[in-house]
């Protein structure tokens, strides 16, 4: 560790997590009824209520209970029509949970490169991954850190090409674009409830539609395909990817307190954009014309000026301290000496061992196993900037205004 600055600093007596789960006591309540009323499994009364609070709150006409995010991606692809030999765009710059589901099915994820007003799917590079592949039908998008990506034109580029759009609406619960919330601009949506998301259950996902039959689809799929006869009879391939009665007493008592989550990760945002004042970086961005984020990660970009030297092999990285500069790794390294949570941005999809011979399409064109930041032919690649140059900060929403400053002095420190 090279924190060696002339400051008070004394560790964190309890971790500053990233972000991790707020219960309020009602969680309790409906766990509790699901006990006493014997419903332990995947039927009852508190699924059939997340569904309809859930259906009405991001205004569609069907929301369908699931195990996991992952389980409801998996469900929405099937649903979309993604098959064996497809090929798929996908966002480059996320989890590889938006992505693992094509592979499932035996499709082949084209990445497309990352726009820096959002850091989500490049329009521009879409446009051009359909005059490289203009046979693909399917594309799947994620909206990053709960900021929601330019979906009117991504909407209009599908539909100009005659695709398909699954949205992964895992990380943007109650985010809205244009007054519309996340989850509802694609054919299908999901949203999760995993133990670190806005609102969580511990585990659990939601498949959102329009169309009544893709809904039932989805409950026969998740409930390992069992047809309508008194016996077990199946006809397809079905799935145990329904959500328990127990983790939606969770989320039921999880939801009231959305809007409240939403408003209190603000306020971290906004903090540590006003306590970053003077230092040469940015947050995580966003159009405020358009957009209305729930703000689940806070994330911190250097200017490249500012960027210190660091080195990251797969699983280690090395940096070198350099007055007034710094890195993510001294960054993250720091706060953890200090007992605080950071951690680096998702490392884009096509630098990850598994996929780095998928091919990968920025605005200049196709950059099929590339490994540098820049493009042969001059173009500059994204997302792996942003992860070069970016992190997640703590933005845990328990985190007091006094430990967020604690967080915020450290980081300026770091550029001493």
């Amino acid at each position: 560790m090279a924190f060696t600055r002339d400051k008070n600093f004394k560790r964190f007596e309890k971790k500053v997590w990233l972000s991790s789960p707020t219960m309020h006591g009602g969680e309790l309540k409906w766990m509790t009824d699901a006990f006493n009323k014997n419903w332990m499994s995947t039927v009852g009364e508190n699924i059939n209520e997340v569904e309809r609070i859930v259906a009405e709150k991001i205004g569609c006409k069907y929301a369908v209970a699931l195990a996991t995010g992952t389980a409801s991606l998996h469900l929405a692809i099937k649903l979309a029509g993604v098959k064996r030999g497809d090929k798929v765009f996908c966002s480059d710059m996320t989890f590889s949970a938006t992505l693992n589901p094509v592979v499932y099915e035996g499709a082949t994820p084209i990445f497309i490169d990352t726009e820096r007003d959002t850091w989500n799917m490049d329009p521009v590079s879409l446009e051009k991954a359909f005059e490289l592949y203009p046979d693909v039908k399917h594309i799947v998008i994620a909206n990053l850190y709960g900021t929601p990506g330019k979906m009117d034109d991504i909407r209009k580029i599908a539909d100009r090409h005659g695709a398909k759009i699954v949205e992964d609406a895992a990380e943007s619960f109650g985010a809205t674009y244009k007054g519309k919330q996340t989850g509802t601009f694609g054919d299908i949506g999901i949203i999760s409830f995993n133990g670190n998301k806005i609102i969580t259950g511990s585990a659990g996902g939601m498949l959102l539609t329009d169309d009544i039959e893709e809904a039932n689809k989805a409950r026969k799929w998740s409930t390992q395909s069992r047809e309508n006869a008194p016996w077990y009879q199946h006809e397809e391939l079905g799935y145990n990817y329904r959500m328990s009665n127990v983790v939606a007493g969770v989320i039921r008592g999880q939801l009231p307190h959305l809007e409240e989550h939403i408003a209190q990760k603000r306020a971290i945002y906004e903090r540590y954009k006003k306590g970053f004042s003077g230092l040469p970086v940015t947050m995580n961005p966003y159009d405020e014309k358009t957009s209305v984020p729930n703000f689940w990660l806070s994330c911190l970009l250097i200017d490249e000026k500012a960027m210190g030297r660091q080195v990251r092999g797969e699983q280690d990285a090395l940096y070198i301290k350099e007055h007034g500069k710094s890195c993510p790794t001294e960054i993250l390294e720091t706060l953890a000496s200090f007992n605080a949570e950071g951690r680096p941005i998702w490392k884009p999809m096509h630098m990850q061992p598994i996929f780095r011979m998928n091919p990968f399409v920025t605005r200049e064109g196709d950059g099929r196993g590339r490994t540098n930041a820049y493009i042969a032919g001059g173009g500059v690649d994204v997302g792996m900037d942003i992860f070069n140059r970016g992190l997640c900060l703590p933005s845990d929403n328990k985190m007091t205004e006094e430990e967020q400053e604690k967080v915020i002095e450290i980081v300026r420190a770091c550029f001493d």
